[in-house]
Formats: C-alpha cells, structure tokens, sequence
C-alpha cells in the first residue's frame, strides 16, 4: 500500500467513493441556509452527481445549493465546456438544481476574458473582495489528482499555480492533452473551503500520490482547505 495523504479514506471501488462524496455534500449541505458547492471534472464526479440527481434527490436540499466550477475549457474548440457539459449529462433533463443556482464558466473569449468574468461572478456571489477563515467563499470544494499531479487546471510547473491575488486565471496551454485553454480557480479560491474533498480513483493515481507521499511539489499537494481536507480514494489508487 502507497503512503496516503492525512485525512485519507479507502474505498473498495469508484461507485463507494462517489457515494462517500454524496454523504458529506447532504451531510454538509443541512447545516447551512446557503451552500456554496465547487464542482470538478472527471468520471468519479460524474458518478456523484448522478447519485445526487437520483437516488440521493430528496435528501438534498436544493433550494439551499449554489454550484460552481473549479475549471474549464474555453475557446473555440470542440472540447471547450465539457465540465458544464458533463455535469449537465450527469443531473439530466429533469435537473433538481434551481434556475440560477448553476454558475457555468465562461467559455467564449481569451482565457483571461472567461476568468476575469468568473471572478467578477465569485465575487458579487460572495459579497466581498476578501477572503477569511471566518467568511470562507466555499462550504465544499470537490477536486481530483492528475496523473501528472495537477487539480483543477493547475499544471506543474506553470505559471498559474503561482498567482496568489487572483481568485481565478486563464490557463493558455494545459500541461496535458488535450493542449486547449482553460481557466482555472487559483489555490487561495480552492483553499478559502470549510471542506475540500479529494476523490481518486483508479491505478493511474498510484504514482502521483506516491510522489506527494514523497514530497514532491505538485499542485494537488499545494491545495489544502482552511478547514478540514479529505482524500477519498478506491483501492485501486491506494495501491
């Protein structure tokens, strides 16, 4: 078995790991009027989602949920908006989020354009410019780890990972294929969180999370919650 992160919880498999995701949403979600909730791309959530959307509907307190995103494609390309587009496939037609509770990422202009337009949006939903342990801007951050040990967009050893006074930036080139503009929040968005949830699955996160056991200074290390941060992995990734 691989060193884990603290915090880290085994799973038998990525179902186990969505549904552990699904607890901590409704569990967290009932204790708060207005629930920020910052969404992540990849397979694992596209289970949680779709378990929120059907067997844990009505245990989740809709009216009270805001949903935003941790990244995204933007551009021109075919690929530019599939985070919203997954997350729409994930809920369906007959979507229980409210009308203006999503808040989709911007995807038509520059990387710098769709990221100072979700800024601006982070901020008026937030009320303020700045962020405090007290007055965090998220009550649940979801995040996954890259096979190359980024989260969200932020890619080793590009410069965005470094931006400590933006709350989100444009990403030109990914470090990984697909090579199509992203825009990503920064990590002092991602960390100003009463909770960061980690889901990992599968064998290709053995090595990354084996060289964040290492120490090695990649991205996904670097994004720790205020409050509390989980890893929710499957046996698979534990290795």
């Amino acid at each position: 078995m691989a060193v884990l992160p603290p915090g880290a919880t085994i799973l038998p498999d990525p179902d186990a790991v969505a549904r552990a995701a699904a607890d901590h949403i409704v569990a967290a979600a009932r204790t708060s009027d207005r629930f920020a909730l910052c969404l992540s791309g990849g397979s694992t959530p596209k289970r949680l989602y779709a378990l929120l959307a059907g067997e844990y509907r009505d245990r989740v307190p809709w009216e009270r949920l805001h949903l935003f995103f941790g990244d995204e494609r933007v551009g021109d390309t075919p690929e530019a908006g599939s985070n919203a587009r997954m997350v729409a496939e994930a809920f369906g037609s007959d979507s229980p989020i409210p009308p203006g509770h999503l808040f989709p990422i911007p995807i038509d202009g520059t990387p710098e354009a769709c990221a100072a337009a979700y800024e601006a949006t982070l901020r008026s939903f937030h009320g303020s410019g700045t962020l405090t342990p007290e007055r965090p801007l998220f009550d649940l951050v979801l995040l996954g780890l890259g096979e190359d040990g980024h989260t969200a967009s932020l890619f080793p050893g590009k410069p965005a990972v470094e931006e400590d006074a933006a709350w989100v930036v444009g990403v030109p080139e990914a470090g990984l294929a697909p090579f199509v503009p992203r825009v990503s929040l920064t990590l002092p968005a991602l960390a100003a969180t009463r909770r960061m949830l980690f889901l990992v699955t599968g064998t290709g996160k053995v090595e990354p999370l084996a060289r964040l056991a290492a120490g090695e200074n990649l991205p996904a290390g670097r994004a720790r919650a205020w409050g509390e941060t989980v890893w929710l992995l499957d046996e698979a990734a534990a290795g």
